[in-house]
């Protein structure tokens, strides 16, 4: 990684921390979230035998989770915008760890739903702020700042579990949420020490809309529409695909555990890897035009995903048209987000917000879906990924054409 500031020449860089210590911390507070979510998994049935309830009841949890999260990040995107990033950093860090702990002692399942609702809220204050720091960094080059982040937070939901199971192998579930607590603690005074940001002592960075205008001016801006959009069903394959992997692999393939991991992790480096060529050539080609290549390709992939399993071939080629298709979500996820970014100078927050809702919601309705068109085969999954590939190169497409237009009435207003 870069240690120069590949920002705007208008920007005092001594005010930067050094990029090899602000990347981490940034994906670090990112992280807080797949932490959250899959810690705890390993410990379901434990949950369920300590309160004296059902796996199901508290399987709602993740649901409870990422309805929390949506509405934090719809409160607080506005008021990172206003009040600035680094206060709602340390509010959303100190009340993560507050509430963590409170979990952590909870004696009721109702308690512990509660909890989990209010830990996903102020959690999001924390992480709705980021992309708005990458984009103070990185200006013109935000899509690679957004790919070294992906890049190291993916991290976490590859060894959550894990760590999760070695927890539950030296003491009981309460130290799982105990550890959030101190892991958020911890990143709360290296924010206190560490983070310290041009904007957050300007006033003039900030957003003085109201709460209700900052989301109309993100919503009324030209050109942001159809890349929220795109964005959104980039994040609908990725859910569709992690909502149906388990089923995939071991019931329709008949793969065991271990093999299911293996190909698991297998589809999170081709993302890995997808993100280290985005950083590295994105500054090259623009985050527009790595889009619109990332889309083709994704669609080219998807449509042999498709045609794989309608043909009933083995589980080789579903893999193998997996790998392609996933990296090139990856790719298409961080541009798209970047060009919407890009559209706002102060509303950064606000955009954040909206997109991350927007993927959250309909990431959400994944399984409802996978369900109403089961048929015990592959091609739900398969045909559902490559809808919405196609959907976002009608996006894109649309978005060009409108693009020209718009281009061709100025010069005609010009020589009139």
């Amino acid at each position: 990684m870069n240690s120069s500031h590949p920002n705007n020449s208008d920007l005092d860089f001594q005010q930067f921390p050094p990029l090899a210590l602000l990347i981490p911390m940034l994906a670090a507070i990112v992280a807080i979230t797949p932490l959250a979510i899959d810690m705890y998994l390993p410990a379901m049935t434990i949950l369920a035998q300590s309160f004296d309830s059902s796996v199901t009841v508290v399987q709602q949890s993740l649901s409870i989770y990422l309805a929390g999260y949506a509405l934090g990040m719809l409160t607080f995107g506005p008021m990172a915008d206003r009040f600035g990033r680094k206060r709602l950093v340390i509010v959303g860090l100190t009340g993560f760890s507050i509430i963590s702990t409170c979990i952590a002692f909870t004696q009721s399942i109702e308690l512990f739903l509660i909890f989990r609702l209010m830990q996903a809220f102020i959690g999001a204050a924390a992480t709705v702020v980021v992309p708005g720091y990458i984009k103070e960094v990185y200006g013109d080059n935000t899509a690679k700042g957004m790919s070294y982040v992906s890049l190291i937070m993916m991290l976490a939901p590859l060894v959550a579990p894990t760590l999760g199971s070695l927890i539950l192998g030296v003491a009981d579930w309460h130290f799982i949420f105990l550890s959030q607590a101190i892991y958020a603690l911890v990143l709360l005074l290296l924010v206190l020490t560490k983070l310290k940001m041009p904007s957050d002592n300007d006033p003039n960075a900030r957003s003085q809309k109201s709460f209700f205008k900052a989301y109309y001016t993100v919503f009324s801006r030209k050109g942001v529409k159809l890349h929220i959009t795109s964005g959104v069903l980039t994040s609908f394959a990725f859910f569709c695909y992690l909502t149906a992997s388990p089923f995939i692999y071991m019931e329709v393939f008949a793969l065991d555990k271990s093999m299911f991991a293996i190909l698991f992790s297998t589809n999170v480096g081709a993302l890995m890897l997808a993100n280290i060529l985005n950083s590295r050539i994105v500054g090259r080609f623009g985050s527009k035009r790595m889009l619109t290549v990332s889309t083709f390709f994704g669609f080219i992939s998807a449509l042999g995903l498709l045609s794989v399993n309608l043909l009933g071939l083995s589980y080789h080629y579903t893999v193998a048209m997996l790998i392609p298709l996933m990296g090139c979500l990856g790719i298409m996820s961080v541009n798209a987000d970047a060009i919407v970014l890009m559209k706002f100078k102060r509303e950064t927050g606000t955009a954040t917000a909206v997109i991350g809702t927007l993927r959250f919601g309909f990431g959400a309705i994944a399984g409802p879906l996978l369900a109403w068109f089961y048929t015990g085969t592959a091609v739900p999954f398969s045909a559902l990924m490559m809808i919405s590939v196609f959907l976002v190169a009608v996006c894109q497409f649309s978005q060009t054409v409108i693009s020209r237009t718009d281009v061709e009435n100025l010069n005609s207003k010009v020589e009139s």
